[in-house]
């Protein structure tokens, strides 16, 4: 028997962040999956997480975690296959580790990902964006703060970990612009609004001095965490909600700021690849989803579609074949 727990140590702190130095964000969604698949199966088989052996986490077993993620936490099947990726991931590194559970990590790597709906992207209207970034008080510490941030994560279309991770020295005022350590450590410079620019110089001007090079600090000078900007976001939408009251049926998540950046993006430049440059996206397939979305991407499109004229038919006479079996039907 093969204790699991220094396999699972060696495969996070090893090839996730030393060898391949994949972000904190994705550290954390891996250590959670984990997490979650551990304490079903030590549920499951009666022992404890720290006692569970490789030899146990066969492909029934993650089989059966999939359904109750499904069934019991009413997990969308988006989020099973974000589960099912880490334990996937996890199980190739076992390949040349374990090379005599061949045949069993080969069931696991077989599970399926499942389909899923291929839905519009949600992003805010103009009207209902204005409503948001206004909805800070720009006359206290926090509202200035937030004021910047909410402008900041729209303007750069920044992913949640990138606009809390943002530091002081990535940022260059004169030239207005950022620059941004994104997913797969792949760097990139972004411009930014003057409206953006002046929310950002009037926090700096307050942030004072705390030892962290973050940014964006809570009234504790410690980095503010993802889950304090989703929570700062929340609040700030519900107040933007009785000025645009369609936003109370919309949920105004880090990622909706992220695809509102994409939109207008998309909106100003009518080319994905700016869209996929200015998002940091490692391929040009990922911000196709924004051409479905965008209303006037279809209208170019009619626009640019000449339509083709109906060509005059001539009458021809049936097949006399054809109309005897007419005839006698």
């Amino acid at each position: 028997m093969t204790p699991i727990a220094p396999l699972i140590e060696a495969f996070l702190r090893e090839t996730l962040s030393r060898q391949r130095g994949v972000s904190r964000h994705t550290q954390d969604s891996y250590a959670l999956s984990f997490q979650l698949l551990f304490v079903f199966a030590a549920e499951k088989l009666k022992v404890k997480p720290s006692l569970l052996t490789l030899e146990q986490i066969d492909a029934g077993l993650v089989s059966a975690f999939l359904e109750h993620l499904e069934d019991n936490r009413k997990n969308a099947a988006v989020t099973r296959n974000v589960r099912l990726a880490a334990i996937k991931s996890f199980f190739r590194f076992l390949e040349y580790r374990q090379p005599a559970a061949l045949d069993q990590i080969r069931r696991v790597l077989a599970i399926p990902f499942k389909k899923t709906d291929a839905r519009l992207v949600p992003y805010l209207l103009r009207e209902e964006l204005q409503a948001v970034l206004d909805a800070p008080d720009p006359t206290t510490w926090e509202g200035i703060r937030d004021r910047a941030m909410l402008h900041l994560a729209v303007c750069a279309g920044l992913r949640v970990s990138e606009l809390t991770g943002l530091k002081i020295e990535d940022i260059d005022l004169p030239s207005m612009s950022i620059r941004v350590l994104g997913k797969g450590r792949r760097e990139r410079t972004l411009p930014l609004w003057k409206s953006t620019a002046t929310a950002l110089r009037a926090w700096l001007a307050i942030r004072g001095q705390p030892a962290v090079p973050e940014v964006f600090v809570n009234a504790r000078g410690e980095p503010l965490s993802r889950w304090g900007f989703a929570y700062l976001l929340k609040q700030h939408a519900a107040t933007a909600a009785r000025k645009q009251p369609g936003l109370a049926k919309k949920r105004v998540s880090p990622h909706v700021l992220r695809h509102t950046c994409a939109m207008i993006v998309l909106q100003a430049t009518h080319d994905i690849r700016k869209v996929s440059l200015w998002l940091g996206h490692a391929t040009l397939t990922t911000p196709e989803v924004y051409t479905r979305g965008d209303p006037t991407e279809k209208l170019d499109a009619m626009e640019a579609i000449i339509p083709p004229h109906l060509r005059r038919g001539a009458f021809q006479p049936s097949d006399r074949l054809i109309a005897l079996l007419k005839r006698t039907s």
